[in-house]
């Protein structure tokens, strides 16, 4: 089966699911999925993803996963002894037939708490079965050369030698092993510049660093959870930083777009935080005006973290690497460049939250096409609250 173990999954996962359950344990909320490719027929494999997903609904933390979670210094004592009774209820995820020709929906409906761990391994599901059905017997040589010059473009980059880039691919991998072939390879080959993986399971088994802080899901559930829509992105972060006193202090920057990220990313935050995280939009502009407001507020970018995680490959990081080399510290999260760059097309598609104790909630994003939400009036509204430009 696909999935084997439940750390096999990002980490902002977990660090999102001990807020929830310190926070917010009675939050109910509601995912979709959605594939972005056009032309794509999921249909002929749902009876498989429901195979691979009702195993999913199997699995239970094993005591040396609990024990690697546990070291982690981020992680609660109580949270540990949630997860040792944990798994995930299959009564809360339905796999049927979309409204489009070909199209397939995945929805999960639940307590955030106990439903937030399925984002990551449905997505993994859905690509590889897709994959292992459209590119039976695939030969990896194409996708081993293609990795073995990334490998190298980044040992000849003489003029970047504290570049530091890490795998975010999990969701979007091409196969479990492939994944595990990547990351092994990477902390072989390049150990002063791969810096770790956001999958917990590959951190725990080739001993690198897991890396993730917080996804959109979380901002989102604060526009249900908090006491006014329009302060909601101020409330997520303090209640963030209410869990975690300072530490996995990366901020996500782009649920409301940049302008009104920065407006709420006051001189507070600008302190408290180590940095912020680039995942829509032009990350040149993203990058400089977040130097500029650092600038701003009295703080010393240099000493601050701009993370890029929107569709990267090396040779875009490298060159934005030398943008803001000796500006700001900067590192980057490469996803479907690095788990599934063999020379065929990959999904792209996602999972996200669309409601939260029963109201809409949506991302407004930097880039178009990834603004998600389910109720176009409420989307309207979003974009009122926080002086957002229309479409």
């Amino acid at each position: 089966m696909i999935i084997q173990s439940l750390l096999d999954t990002d980490l902002y996962k977990f660090s999102m699911m001990q807020v929830a359950l310190h926070q917010f344990p009675s939050a109910q909320v509601e995912y979709q999925f959605k594939c972005r490719s056009q032309g794509v027929n999921l249909r002929p494999f749902m009876d498989e993803i429901r195979e691979e997903i009702h195993h999913l609904c199997q699995l239970r933390f094993q005591e040396d996963e609990l024990s690697y979670l546990r070291n982690l210094r981020f992680i609660k004592d109580d949270f540990t002894e949630f997860l040792g009774l944990f798994h995930l209820p299959e009564k809360c995820i339905e796999v049927s037939e979309g409204e489009l020709d070909g199209e397939i929906s995945i929805s999960v409906k639940g307590s955030w708490l106990h439903t937030i761990l399925f984002e990551i391994p449905v997505l993994a599901i859905v690509n590889e079965v897709y994959c292992r059905n459209t590119h039976p017997n695939l030969d990896l040589s194409e996708g081993r050369k293609r990795l073995a010059d990334k490998i190298e473009l980044v040992k000849s980059a003489s003029d970047l030698s504290s570049f530091k880039f890490a795998d975010y691919g999990t969701r979007r991998r091409f196969s479990r092993t492939w994944h595990d072939e990547v990351v092994e390879t990477l902390v072989d080959k390049l150990p002063n510049n791969f810096v770790g993986t956001s999958n917990v399971l590959l951190a725990k088994q080739y001993r690198t660093t897991p890396l993730g802080t917080m996804g959109h899901e979380y901002l989102q559930a604060c526009q249900a959870l908090g006491p006014r829509l329009r302060d909601s992105q101020v409330y997520a972060f303090e209640m963030w930083a209410k869990e975690y006193r300072g530490d996995l202090g990366i901020a996500l920057s782009d649920v409301y777009g940049l302008n009104a990220f920065l407006r709420d990313f006051d001189m507070f935050f600008c302190k408290l935080f180590d940095g912020a995280r680039h995942d829509s939009g032009d990350p040149f502009e993203w990058g400089e005006r977040l130097i500029a407001h650092y600038h701003a507020n009295r703080v010393d970018p240099r000493a601050k973290t701009l993370v890029f995680s929107d569709g990267l490959d090396i040779p875009l990081a490298m060159e934005i690497a030398r943008r803001f080399d000796g500006r700001c510290k900067v590192s980057f999260g490469i996803g479907t460049n690095l788990t599934n760059d063999l020379g065929v097309k990959a999904l792209q598609i996602v999972m996200k939250m669309v409601r939260c104790n029963g109201q809409p909630v949506a991302k407004v994003s930097d880039e178009p096409g990834k603004t998600m939400s389910v109720d176009p009036a409420y989307l309207a509204y979003l974009r009122h609250v926080f002086d957002l430009p229309a479409p």
